[in-house]
């Protein structure tokens, strides 16, 4: 157990500091923000973290230094904040009271129409403006993937960043760079290595003080909510108006940040952001990189986990269907004791994972691709970005000499209640040549898989036909065939 208890949470605030205690576990940051301080340029649009109009940047040190992301405020619980600097639109403008770089471009291209998301896509370019001094046009639209402009004017916001990035940066007139040292002295002063609880007549918040004392925590508190990123409790805040007390708040613990790389493959800690597992993860694994990218917007991928991407189990969760054809195999902890298993085995049916109470996912490790292996990962959605799967298709290959399969590892989510290998598929496959009949009578037996029901998102005929074409997509990526359908009676139909 943590030596010391503290009973309030303590961070910045546009560079100044707070102490807060005696909140209710569900509070936002958005709320605290517009209620409680009237900082109301940070705007409420969704309450479900999608039109990013209420983003805000957070500061943490990390290895001593201190850097920025971006967040969405409105599903953000402020429990999660401590030791944090959070930087609202209001301190984005220059100490002299002039305009930022990024909102005298918005200005001078009329980047902002009706005005209400404008406050979100600023601190979203005054992000990338920090971190990126030469953004191409790309990296601009993927730092906004999380702001949508109704009025569609993403065209003069586009130039409007292509000017800030080519103005000469005068650094001492911008807040956050110029504080760094001065706001990073006190993050450190801030950490005292002690556990919080929080108590209020809705519930307990409790932020452990490290991973030993979140697994002595959780087993005595196996009724509580974790809360990594909130990218998912959140909603449940928002949407479902669902009680999460008591909530324990594990996104800024240090032993679940874990990220280790050698031949072997690579181990996450599970509370490993998207944002900070894209480098490592898309370096060994290139071939992931376009689902990366397209998980959430860039506020999203930096607040939610891998790790609660694993543990919430959804059966349409954008990681799942990779990491199992890949082999991944998670840790599990409960007290002091530990246990490894297969990621697809973690998954039991729908809503239900292996997992006892008071046991949670500590880490997760993903093999090497050997070097003759061929992988692919497809995202299906109604849009392009930002959206959650319809369905996601993950496939797996392994040829010998001679050209034919030696292995095969097929995983879909959105297919089933759970994310769930195709091992009719995969058999159909093995030991076969790597050629177009194989592959027909592949996606014949996807049809043994699979039972997909239909929703709002796609039809279960749609599903299955996706999954099908998907299958045919990474042969002719893999193979280099002709795409010669019509002289493939039994592929026709794709």
């Amino acid at each position: 157990m943590a030596a010391v208890i503290r009973t309030s949470i303590r961070f910045l605030l546009n560079g100044q500091p707070v102490e807060l205690s005696g909140f209710a576990p569900d509070l936002t940051l958005l709320d605290w923000l517009r209620l409680d301080r009237r900082l109301v340029g940070t705007k409420e649009g969704c309450a479900e973290g999608d039109c990013g109009a209420c983003t805000v940047l957070v500061g943490r040190l990390i290895d001593g230094m201190l850097g920025y992301e971006t967040i969405n405020a409105c599903i953000r619980l402020i429990g999660s904040l401590d030791g944090t600097h959070v930087a609202t639109i209001e301190h984005l403008s220059r100490p002299d009271g002039g305009l930022s770089p990024v909102q005298q471009a918005m200005v001078d291209c009329h980047g902002s129409q009706c005005g209400f998301c404008t406050p979100g896509i600023v601190a979203s370019l005054h992000a990338l403006w920090l971190s990126d001094p030469e953004p191409g046009v790309n990296d601009i639209e993927r730092a906004l993937q999380g702001n949508l402009c109704r009025c569609t004017g993403y065209e003069p916001i586009v130039k409007a960043a292509l000017q800030a990035a080519a103005t000469i940066p005068d650094l001492d007139n911008d807040r956050l760079v110029a504080g760094r040292s001065a706001d990073g002295d006190a993050l450190a002063r801030f950490a005292d290595g002690a556990r919080i609880e929080i108590t209020h007549p809705r519930g307990q918040t409790l932020v452990p003080a490290d991973v030993d004392d979140l697994a002595a925590l959780f087993e005595a508190n196996p009724e509580a909510t974790l809360v990594a990123g909130s990218t998912d409790v959140g909603l449940w805040v928002t949407k479902r108006m669902q009680a999460i007390a008591p909530a324990i708040h594990i996104g800024g613990l240090a032993g679940l940040q874990l990220i280790e790389a050698d031949d072997a493959g690579i181990r996450l800690g599970a509370g490993v952001s998207y944002s900070a597992a894209q480098a490592v993860l898309t370096s060994a694994y290139p071939e992931m990189e376009d689902l990366w990218m397209r998980i959430g917007g860039q506020q999203v991928r930096n607040m939610g986990t891998i790790g609660g991407n694993i543990a919430n189990g959804s059966p349409i969760g954008d990681t799942p269907p990779g990491l199992i054809v890949l082999g991944a195999e998670v840790t599990l902890r409960k007290g002091a004791a530990r246990r490894n298993l297969p990621l697809e085995d973690f998954f039991i049916s729908y809503g239900q994972q292996d997992r006892v109470p008071g046991e949670f996912v500590e880490s997760i490790f993903i093999p090497a691709l050997a070097p003759d292996a061929h992988l692919a990962v497809y995202k299906i959605s109604k849009r392009r970005d930002e959206d959650i799967s319809a369905l996601c298709g993950a496939f797996l290959v392994t040829l010998d000499a001679e050209g034919a399969v030696g292995a095969a590892r097929i995983a879909f989510g959105g297919m089933a209640g759970t994310p769930k290998r195709a091992r009719a598929a995969e058999a159909a496959l093995v030991g076969q040549p790597w050629a177009w009949s194989t592959v027909s009578a592949a996606r014949t037996a996807m049809s043994e898989d699979y039972q997909p029901l239909s929703d709002w998102r796609a039809s279960a005929q749609y599903r299955m036909l996706c999954a099908q074409n998907l299958l045919i997509r990474f042969f002719l990526e893999s193979s280099g065939a002709p795409a010669r359908l019509s002289r493939t009676p039994a592929l026709a139909e794709a």
